[in-house]
């Protein structure tokens, strides 16, 4: 015996019922209660196709001369604090309704274009394998006139680490063209990192797939509910960002260049197929339920079939005791010497016959 192995399934429950509080808990008419951030990291990294400048800065004040700079220029904010987000988009021009949106929690993945500023909002997706979540980082970013802004949540993470890697070489597009092209590399590296998330919750569901088939018991069940809300998030995350993208398409802004607007068509096709895929998968979780239900039921039915069966062969002992068993004065070989072995035989006989006539009919 392990007590280990199941004292953790006393102590934690099977279904995790508080995540269902954690996706949906959100009310938009109520203000957000955000927690700040201890602490606001600033990186700035601004170039030209002939140079490029990288640096970390220690107060906000010095991002506003990045404002007018005749190079492109990415000013990366990782940390939400109110002061800071709103001297920032003081300074830039920012409309305070996009402020609003940046320290908001929970938003809806969109995009606006307002007095001069392309803003969009979407959220960057993680897969944590320790409890098998799909975990959100919510990134705001606003497009200027040769800058770009974003303002990430969380310091310690982010898919952008590809972006920074091809600033540093001379010829690569993100050094020659604008801060349109920044903006469509951002969006693109947040979609192309989806299909990461989206690739391990396929795993999951294709080990639940073969446990359902081989064991099928609660802890299936458990699992099978679990990635149903994953794929919720998933799905409320990936769906929207469709529009988003749309949204630049069809815009005419200055601030998108026409000769940008095929990458931006590219990033579309890449958010439909990843919409696509977490549809897909959504289907096969709608019919492991139903594979899972099906299992059951056909494990109840073996049940119940070994039980009549055992039932049917206990059925002629019952009967042949049964008249033996009456309280008449005559009953046939009631006194012979045989009459008791004769009996028994008959009680073995006649259940041997039945199983033969069972297996015959393929009842079993």
């Amino acid at each position: 015996m392990r007590p280990k192995k199941y004292l953790k399934y006393l102590i934690e429950p099977i279904f995790n019922t508080h995540r269902t509080k954690e996706i949906f808990n959100y009310n938009p008419a109520t203000p957000p209660e955000r927690e700040e951030a201890k602490s606001t990291k600033i990186f700035v990294y601004n170039y030209d196709p002939g140079s490029i400048s990288a640096c970390e800065l220690k107060d906000v004040r010095e991002t506003f001369i990045y404002r007018d700079s005749d190079k492109v220029s990415w000013i990366n904010i990782d940390g939400i604090v109110k002061a800071t987000v709103e001297e920032v988009c003081q300074q830039f021009e920012i409309h305070p309704l996009l402020v609003e949106d940046i320290l908001s929690i929970g938003q809806r993945p969109k995009m606006d274009d307002i007095e001069g500023i392309m803003f969009c909002q979407l959220n960057m997706l993680y897969f944590n394998d320790n409890n098998c979540a799909v975990e959100q980082e919510q990134i705001s970013i606003a497009l200027g006139k040769n800058f770009v802004i974003t303002f990430q949540e969380d310091a310690h993470r982010d898919v952008f680490n590809n972006i920074r890697e091809k600033l540093k070489v001379p010829s690569s597009r993100l050094r020659t063209r604008g801060a349109d092209y920044l903006c469509y590399s951002l969006i693109d590296m947040i979609v192309d990192h989806y299909f990461e998330v989206i690739e391990k919750l396929g795993e999951k569901i294709e080990a639940l797939e073969e446990e359902i088939i081989r064991v099928n018991n609660k802890r299936s069940l458990a699992k099978l509910n679990a990635l149903r809300k994953e794929m919720i998030v998933l799905k409320r995350n990936v769906g929207p960002v469709r529009e988003l993208v749309n949204g630049f398409i069809k815009s005419e802004s200055e601030l998108l260049d026409d000769k940008i607007n095929k990458y931006y068509k590219d990033a579309y096709d890449h958010i439909v197929q990843a919409n696509d895929v977490a549809e897909n998968y959504r289907e096969i979780l709608a019919s492991l339920q139903d594979l899972y239900i099906n299992q059951v039921n056909l494990k109840m039915n073996e049940v119940m079939k070994v039980m009549a069966i055992v039932t049917c062969l206990l059925a002629p002992g019952s009967v042949i005791g049964g008249i033996f068993g009456m309280n008449f004065d005559v009953i046939p070989y009631a006194h012979q010497r045989w009459g008791f072995y004769i009996t028994v035989a008959v009680m073995l006989i006649v259940p041997v016959i039945m199983l033969r006539v069972f297996k015959k009919r393929g009842w079993f």
